[in-house]
């Protein structure tokens, strides 16, 4: 039974390590990140933007989209959307899209309804599957969340910008003073 319990910490700590080695990969990828800081936050914010509101299934459409249209970064607006809308936080950016939503809509909505609707989308099922869940909701359910999540994600990005920018600028700054030293 002991050895058991030794098992289960080695695997324990070793999903701890895998973690911190992912995020340490994405630190890395994200600093590395090729381009002008103004078009790595441009890409960036949109990721955050398109991260923040409840369009789950488009997210990557809708950011490579966005990000081309307004010459942003690619590959930052991608690290954008992981960034802002992840496992930890999407319940809560559905839940605050839901309640902005449907205070300015006047609407009754439910979220027990909204959340056993979502509930298909959140449970791994595959792209048509998550379309066929949207188009089962309601107009007002979609006008209610789409608002809702846009007004919510309008600060993220601008935070998502402000910061960005001032992290490219100091990352570009750092490696201009590393190199000219040397």
């Amino acid at each position: 039974m002991m050895e058991d319990r030794g098992h289960l910490q080695k695997k324990s700590s070793g999903k701890r390590l895998a973690i911190g080695r992912q995020l340490r990969y994405f630190y890395l990828r994200f600093i590395r990140l090729q381009g002008s800081p103004r078009s790595l936050a441009r890409g960036f914010a949109i990721g955050a933007f398109v991260g923040a509101t409840p369009t789950i299934p488009l997210h990557t459409i809708l950011a490579l989209t966005l990000a081309l249209l307004c010459r942003g970064s690619k590959l930052a607006a991608l690290l954008g959307t992981v960034v802002v809308s992840n496992p930890l936080t999407i319940l809560l950016q559905y839940f605050l899209a839901w309640k902005i939503g449907n205070r300015l809509i006047g609407t009754a909505l439910s979220w027990e309804i909204i959340s056993a609707k979502l509930a298909g989308i959140f449970s791994g099922a595959g792209f048509m599957e998550n379309l066929s869940t949207l188009g089962r909701l309601s107009l007002d359910t979609i006008a209610a969340m789409l608002l809702g999540g846009c007004l919510l994600a309008l600060p993220v990005a601008a935070v998502a910008y402000a910061a960005s920018y001032c992290f490219f600028v100091a990352i570009r700054k750092k490696y201009a003073e590393k190199h000219v030293l040397k």
